[in-house]
């Protein structure tokens, strides 16, 4: 007797989950994106293009396992459904059927803030705190299309052993969740990538980034979002000095912006009793120094950490360190956007259950505990409406989640080292911090006010220069300041090299003329005819604006 069609049709379709994580992944939103992404089957297969996506999640779920292990979990508690035993090769043929384009669409819908800004640690005053950050030590196998796409990098002791694919997210740093993602060769810089996800910050966002992204250009396009920065700049940019506040940051320009800077020295005491101590300097949008005191600016861009925490759960606690499995870029752009699916459905599991307790910080909330759930909850098969009254609100992998809170967190530090045979970021060999983890006992933040000296008056100068310099305000030590704020003075003046030099007590004019040309070629300075500079009309219409010199 031929099986009826509805049965067969179920059956065909009973592997199309992902254990309680289907909640956050339901059916119809599958179907959905298969259709928009133009790859749902015309007639009904032995393997479904709505199973063949949970499989490829769930091939991201357990790493370490082939094809038909994964297809024996995603069927195991199928008992008495008469699913079909597919080939690896169906298995394989599957995922080329689908590619990359479902999961992408699937990650796009599922990324996004995941906790309520009412969330412990989600936000800095109205703003929800999100960081830019990237990772280039994802391995890939090393095959032929691979290494077209990717190459290998060359590291100080020889070439790679595996093509490198570099990863750049968006990440709320509250709760480790993902707006979005970028990810391709490691020849592109970071930047480029994170320029791509500027379309996802707005105005309701704070972005915290380290010194890789303190270019003027990417400033520039950040803060044209309407989103507030904390980002931190190399030591050897210094930025001429605008005014100096009350608690020793200074307002400055870069590029087109008016931004804040604060120096501080963090000076950490461990419970060994090793000191040691390690400079910042941070650039900043919030220009009120009352409303954001430095020292808790300081505070908040170590939030950024955040992120490492982020991809150390995608790469060891989610694919064990392991290599990625497939052979192609078309198969890694799959993978890969099916592994930051299940990254971020897990994340929001997490979110929720903290949220059932309200003040509850989602740091506590464990994801080996939520990744391990999920793991038994795919194997039994599970759907909602089997949970247990208690476990409605949060599901079993919340409960987990609750019932296994990490204690607080603690204030540890030790030197940032790759602990690998051959790496190319050795400890660096003027590192302070110890090589193994200790417990932090002390930890003072002291900002550098930014230095004041009255500028050089010589007695044998004319006149006229003798007064623009008697008559400065007190200034940043340095060539680049004393100008500035010489030139200040009489912002509509033209100098020439040798009245600055004159004025300022500057013994080499000669050299001191290149140094000109090198300021108007950064924005300072203006030249207006040969050998003749005056400020930069951005700086002089700072000036006039907030009204800092007569």
């Amino acid at each position: 007797m031929p099986e009826p069609r509805g049965c067969k049709e179920e059956r065909l379709l009973a592997p199309g989950h992902l254990g309680e994580l289907t909640r956050y992944l339901p059916i119809e939103l599958v179907d959905s994106v298969l259709e928009e992404s133009q790859v749902l089957e015309r007639r009904r297969r032995l393997l479904p293009s709505r199973v063949g996506v949970y499989f490829i999640l769930a091939l991201s779920l357990f790493p370490s396992l082939g094809y038909l292990r994964v297809w024996d979990k995603l069927t195991a508690g199928l008992v008495g459904r008469n699913v079909c035993g597919p080939s690896e090769k169906a298995l394989r043929c599957l995922r080329r059927r689908l590619g990359p384009a479902p999961l992408k669409a699937l990650f796009n819908v599922v990324a996004g803030p995941v906790a309520q800004p009412t969330t412990s640690g989600t936000c800095y005053r109205r703003w929800r705190t999100v960081a830019f950050d990237g990772c280039s030590a994802i391995k890939v196998p090393d095959c032929a299309r691979n290494r077209a796409w990717l190459g290998k990098l060359h590291a100080r002791l020889g070439w790679a052993g595996y093509p490198m694919m570099r990863l750049m997210t968006l990440c709320e740093t509250g709760t480790r969740g993902l707006l979005g993602a970028e990810f391709g060769p490691t020849n592109e810089y970071e930047t480029a990538y994170a320029r791509r996800l500027l379309r996802l910050v707005d105005a309701t966002m704070l972005v915290l980034a380290d010194r890789g992204f303190d270019a003027d250009d990417f400033l520039s396009d950040t803060a044209a979002t309407g989103a507030q920065f904390v980002i931190r700049i190399t030591a050897r940019r210094r930025p001429a000095i605008l005014a100096v506040l009350p608690d020793g940051s200074y307002l400055t320009r870069m590029g087109t912006l008016k931004l804040r800077v604060i120096d501080s020295t963090i000076t950490i005491t461990t419970a060994t009793g090793e000191m040691f101590c390690e400079q910042y300097r941070i650039a900043t949008t919030l220009l009120d120094h009352r409303r954001d005191p430095a020292e808790g600016l300081v505070g908040l861009y170590h939030e950024r950490w955040e992120h490492e925490s982020a991809y150390y759960a995608l790469r060891h606690t989610l694919q064990h360190g392991l290599v990625l499995r497939s052979q192609d870029p078309v198969g890694l752009e799959q993978e890969r956007w099916a592994q930051l699916t299940v990254y971020q459905v897990l994340r929001t599991a997490m979110a929720d259950a903290v949220e059932s307790r309200p003040g509850l910080d989602p740091d506590r909330a464990s994801f080996t505990i939520a990744l391990e759930t999920a793991r038994d909850q795919l194997v039994l098969a599970r759907a909602d409406g089997q949970l247990d009254g208690k476990d409605v609100l949060v599901g079993r992998i919340g409960t987990a989640v609750l019932k296994g809170l990490l204690p607080p967190r603690r204030l540890r530090t030790s030197a940032r080292a790759v602990k690998a045979g051959r790496t190319r970021y050795p400890t660096k060999p003027d590192e302070l911090r110890p090589r193994q983890s200790r417990m932090i006992t002390t930890l003072t933040v002291n900002l550098r006010s930014a230095p004041l000296c009255p500028p050089e008056t010589p007695k044998n100068q004319p006149e006229d220069l003798r007064k623009a310099a008697i008559g400065l305000r007190p200034m940043g030590a340095g060539n680049r300041n004393r100008v500035f704020h010489l030139m200040a003075a009489d912002p509509e003046r033209a100098w020439r090299p040798r009245e600055v030099t004159l004025a300022l007590g500057i013994h080499s004019a000669a050299s001191f003329a290149t140094q000109m040309s090198q300021w108007a070629a950064e924005g300072l300075l203006k030249k207006i005819a040969y050998g003749t500079y005056t400020l930069a009309d951005p700086w002089k219409a700072t000036l006039l604006t907030d009204g800092l010199w007569a």
